[in-house]
């Protein structure tokens, strides 16, 4: 039974690496029309994250390049969105030269990832939507699961089938798809915390390998990333908790 009529593809993609760089994976799941799933993946010994996350798109895209309709495409990387809708025009303008004349870094995935969308038509227009990460959305998490275990070798099962035998709710798409503010060069805004919730459990992480360590594998795990303590009440409160409940770790 169809879950919903859509007139269109949905797409949500992520990469990892460890260390940067170092080996890597992506991962990419696809709901078509028809409610059908592919989840797809893979990996590299050595690259980095900014490339895995243009592999997940490829991958992807590469998918349902004979497909035709609109794609809604969702990625928590503003490197590929920004790099795919704004920056690309002006380095094809300039033979892959950046404003200040260097090469332009990821080249060949670019060319790639290019190809692909000029190989669409125009009813089949990829709409690039920024889904913040680690913040639940569900396809968004399920890709992230992907990519990371590709990169560290694990099993990593790829489902084929249909949405209504699907453990992810892709359907959960984020409402908030603006891009953050670009920051000045070596600016970067650090997260106040990382909240791991394991049956009402919360523990406050510093960084967010500590709490995807708590979480990864773990059957109704929550977690999501504050940027101030405000954030962390609210948060909370979204979980029915307060912020007496919460630890901190270590």
């Amino acid at each position: 039974m169809r879950s919903n009529i859509r007139d269109y593809i949905l797409i949500y993609s992520d990469g990892a690496c460890s260390g940067n760089p170092g080996p890597g994976g992506w991962g990419s799941v696809v709901l078509l029309p028809d409610d059908q799933v592919e989840e797809l993946g893979g990996r590299e010994d050595s690259t980095t994250n900014n490339r895995m996350e243009m592999a997940a798109a490829i991958g992807a895209l590469n998918y349902v390049s004979n497909l035709e309709g609109p794609v809604h495409f969702y990625t928590d990387s503003t490197y590929l969105i920004r790099g795919i809708t704004q920056w690309i025009w002006g380095w094809k303008k300039k033979n892959w030269k950046t404003a200040e004349g260097n090469e332009v870094s990821n080249r060949d995935l670019w060319e790639k990832l290019d190809a692909l969308i000029r190989h669409r038509s125009t009813q089949s227009k990829i709409s690039w939507k920024y889904s913040r990460g680690h913040v639940g959305t569900p396809g968004n998490e399920r890709c992230d699961r992907i990519a990371v275990g590709f990169s560290l070798r694990e099993p990593v099962s790829l489902y084929s089938g249909d949405l209504s035998d699907y453990s992810t709710n892709l359907l959960a798409v984020p409402t908030n798809t603006e891009l953050p503010e670009m920051r000045a060069p070596g600016e970067k805004k650090e997260a106040h915390s990382y909240l791991s919730n394991l049956g009402g459990l919360v523990y406050r992480h510093k960084n967010w390998p500590s709490c995807q360590k708590r979480v990864q594998g773990q059957s109704g795990a929550k977690f999501k990333k504050a940027m101030s303590q405000a954030d962390e009440i609210e948060i909370l409160k979204s979980w029915g908790l307060s912020i007496q409940t919460v630890i901190n770790e270590g």
